[in-house]
């Protein structure tokens, strides 16, 4: 596609530097793409699959997964055989007009998208990407993903600050350190870590974090580590020792509390059960054929 810099078939590429104020990124089956320019980045997985790696850690990317990251993050975006994602780089002069036209931001996150945006999305980025990054071609995309990230806008309100623009700052750079959590869920992190990440004390960041999403860091990393426990139980014939020791649990014990408090079954009652519904699923699936 033209005005894009796209990787396919194997090939690695670099986007350094930037000459507009929008560009159109793109990454398909087994091509990869090493962010390094200083620019806030959105990335939509289309079809397939693929991986990010960025400085928040590794995330597998799904159909209709989108993910975001500040300038700082630096991510290296990599696609499966079958796998087409698509993202766009903006400077600060693309998020300020985005601010001018509604109000709003984009924010560093993950979430996931319905068929029916994810269609809007790429047809929005294509005509974006054929017209250069032109800024009237680029508006109605970033509307759509200031759109997208609705649920996350409406959270900002919530945060410390006593100026609109102080709340957005402070926001951002929680969603960096919750995304630094989630990338992390194979083992402890500590607050010392988040709060270098954002800058803040780590008073100042766990006050903040607990009054943003309701729950203190400690609190999601131990959440996201057992969901990690779940998700590798149902997906891999590890042991439950190795699954206790791939999501940060120094001893099996407390590995087996934890998981059991928040699953509400053991860890071998949990893939016992998964495996009798995959069981009868299959033999449902057979008797209807």
């Amino acid at each position: 596609m033209p005005n894009c810099l796209w990787a396919a078939r194997g090939q690695m590429l670099s986007f350094d530097a930037p000459e507009v104020a929008a560009h159109c990124l793109g990454v398909a089956r087994l091509g990869g793409l090493q962010v390094n320019a200083p620019m806030f980045n959105l990335w939509v997985q289309v079809r397939g699959d693929g991986w990010i790696e960025s400085r928040e850690g590794r995330f597998r990317m799904r159909r209709g997964d989108w993910m975001a990251f500040e300038k700082e993050s630096t991510p290296l975006v990599q696609g499966g055989p079958q796998g087409l994602c698509i993202g766009i780089a903006l400077d600060a002069s693309a998020l300020d007009g985005l601010q001018a036209l509604s109000d709003g931001s984009l924010y560093a996150g993950r979430g996931r998208l319905p068929a029916g945006e994810l269609r809007m999305l790429l047809r929005l980025w294509r005509k974006a990407a054929q017209a250069g990054g032109e800024p009237l071609s680029v508006r109605p995309l970033l509307l759509q993903l200031a759109h997208v990230q609705r649920e996350l806008a409406a959270r900002v309100r919530r945060c410390p600050g006593r100026s609109r623009s102080r709340k957005r700052q402070v926001f951002g750079r929680m969603q960096r350190a919750r995304l630094y959590l989630e990338g992390n869920a194979d083992r402890v992190v500590r607050i010392s870590e988040l709060a270098d990440l954002t800058s803040f004390s780590s008073w100042y960041f766990s006050k903040a974090f607990h009054a943003l999403y309701d729950e203190s860091p400690q609190q999601l990393s131990v959440r996201l580590r057992l969901e990690r426990a779940g998700h590798l139980l149902e997906t891999t014939s590890m042991m439950i020792g190795e699954v206790a020791a791939a999501t940060g649990f120094d001893n099996c014990c407390s590995f087996a509390r934890a998981f059991k408090n928040h699953h509400g079954v053991s860890a071998s009652r949990y893939r016992t059960r998964l495996r009798h519904a995959a069981a009868e699923a299959a033999d449902e699936v057979y008797a209807a054929a």
